[in-house]
């Protein structure tokens, strides 16, 4: 899409510092729905782009960046209550992801229900220590493109 394509300012992505992307990539790719858009590598490190499997009308990118020079060990910035959140169809789901997380030692909330607007939820911790929400009957998505008439 060229530039003068663009019909308005959008929101595309979050980036945040990996201090190991094969481990960040295979924690993402195993624990939630997202997979690999596009990998990158210059002179200053290597990212990676995950997304929702075929995501086109609205994209959107989480993006993580392993740098070749130090940070100066700055890394898992979302914690202990910031965080990414993943909403799933099934509250099977909350549990089953939240299994995966048990055994690879990776949970960080277990699954509880916390009713109205926060729905039923776990919580994984990724390789460099950052949190991201799985939740089952939150509405975000949802609540959204009601109020924006969507639906």
């Amino acid at each position: 899409m060229s530039q003068s394509a663009l019909a308005e300012a959008r929101w595309t992505h979050v980036a945040l510092p990996s201090g190991d992307l094969d481990k960040t990539i295979a924690f993402y790719t195993s624990l939630t729905p997202l997979v690999v858009v596009e990998e990158f590598a210059d002179a200053d490190g290597r990212s990676v782009w995950l997304s929702n499997p075929g995501q086109s009308a609205t994209p959107f990118v989480l993006v993580f960046v392993a740098f070749t020079k130090d940070n100066g060990g700055q890394l898992g910035l979302l914690h202990p209550f910031a965080h990414i959140g993943i909403e799933v169809p099934n509250r099977e789901d909350v549990d089953a992801m939240a299994e995966k997380a048990r055994a690879l030692d990776s949970l960080h909330w277990e699954p509880r229900d916390m009713g109205g607007q926060v729905g039923y939820i776990c919580a994984l911790k990724d390789p460099d220590g950052n949190v991201v929400e799985i939740s089952h009957n939150q509405k975000v998505f949802e609540s959204v493109r009601r109020l924006w008439g969507n639906d």
